[in-house]
């Protein structure tokens, strides 16, 4: 479960976003999402492989 401690005073809208912040650190929704549907496991290495040219690729740029 996840708590996000409010404190005395604080507006409504910053605990939300606090709150939205920690939902997405958990990967709770991208992993109900890659769970609707089935990939083959050659697919899913293929993905992997294409994130990681792409950050090496990010990576040799910013240098």
């Amino acid at each position: 479960m996840i708590v996000v401690p409010v404190k005395e005073g604080e507006n409504i809208e910053r605990a939300l976003k606090k709150f939205k912040r920690k939902y997405e650190k958990t990967g709770i929704v991208k992993e109900l999402r890659a769970r609707q549907q089935f990939d083959k496991p050659s697919v899913i290495n293929r993905k992997k492989m294409a994130k990681a040219v792409y950050v090496q690729k990010l990576h040799q740029v910013e240098d």
